[in-house]
């Protein structure tokens, strides 16, 4: 689930962020089916919440990096 967004980021060489803004952007501009804002809007809210502050920083390569700096953190954390 987190490879495609991140793949697509990439080939159009913007922020995972970024083309989220853009995704949503492209479907309020389109209008929802439903046509019940508030019940929309709860939704998109309760999909985002998980995920609100775990995107952020400038550096793009970050999802490779991970596994190093966990295991440094590991390595700091357990050597005390």
């Amino acid at each position: 689930m987190k490879e495609a967004p991140e793949e697509a980021a990439r080939a159009e060489n913007t922020s995972v962020a970024g083309l989220l803004d853009r995704i949503v952007g492209d479907w309020l501009a389109r209008g929802s089916s439903d046509g019940d804002d508030k019940a929309v809007q709860r939704r998109l809210h309760e999909a985002a919440a998980p995920f609100i502050g775990s995107i952020r920083g400038g550096d793009p390569n970050r999802a490779q990096e991970a596994g190093r700096h966990v295991r440094a953190g590991l390595v700091r954390e357990h050597s005390r």
